[in-house]
């Protein structure tokens, strides 16, 4: 097939080419773009990114999964200290005892109000932490650490006060801002790669604070 153009400047002159060629008798597969690169990617060059991007990704997966580990971690225990925080304003600000309570057989923790002076808490709230994290307690009295599953205190009076958590590890906030002598010394918090945190009652008694070691 021959078709007729006429050249840009060629004095009209009418020139005659071939249907495979453009206007200006460029052949329609040799054409580039502006910059004289093809605008297109082969086949083997899509093979060799997705390569060298497999081979990026399984260097940084280790890095990324440790990084995530440790922002977990410490994501729960800023977010208990803020409980504390609540917990201990709360008390004040309603005059009535208000409990920390962990319950790590189910994953959870929380925060309430005594049933002794309200049956039921409308502003109680519980949050539910990570199955694989550990969190353990430390008696103030003894020293001792206890498991999942440990009192936070042994002592009778403590088991008297009524609770909607009973024999479960508390931190308990009282009216004019102190910190129930029942409550843990120490909140020992352990990731699922063995890194820790403490959340440890402070030298006058009065609030919790972070802390990379117990000491």
């Amino acid at each position: 097939m021959i078709s007729r153009t006429r050249h840009p400047g060629g004095n009209g002159a009418v020139r005659r080419y071939r249907g495979n060629c453009d206007g200006y008798g460029v052949p329609f597969h040799t054409r580039r773009s502006a910059f004289g690169i093809s605008s297109a990617f082969t086949l083997i060059e899509l093979i060799l990114v997705m390569t060298i991007l497999a081979i990026a990704v399984s260097f940084t997966a280790p890095a990324l999964a440790n990084f995530f580990r440790g922002r977990s971690l410490d994501y729960e225990t800023r977010r208990l200290l803020a409980l504390t925080r609540q917990g201990q304003s709360r008390a004040v600000s309603e005059g009535l005892p208000i409990e920390l309570w962990f319950d790590t057989s189910k994953s959870a923790y929380g925060l309430e109000a005594e049933p002794s002076y309200e049956a039921v808490d409308s502003k109680a709230i519980s949050f539910a932490f990570d199955s694989q994290m550990q969190i353990e307690f430390q008696n103030p009295n003894s020293g001792a650490h206890f498991g999942s599953l440990g009192l936070a205190s042994s002592s009778s009076a403590a088991n008297s006060i009524a609770s909607n958590h009973p024999n479960l590890p508390k931190i308990r906030f009282m009216p004019d801002g102190s910190i129930s002598e029942g409550s843990p010394q120490a909140v020992h918090l352990i990731g699922r790669d063995g890194a820790s945190l403490w959340l440890t009652l402070s030298r006058n008694r009065l609030n919790y604070e972070v802390r990379t070691q117990n000491n």
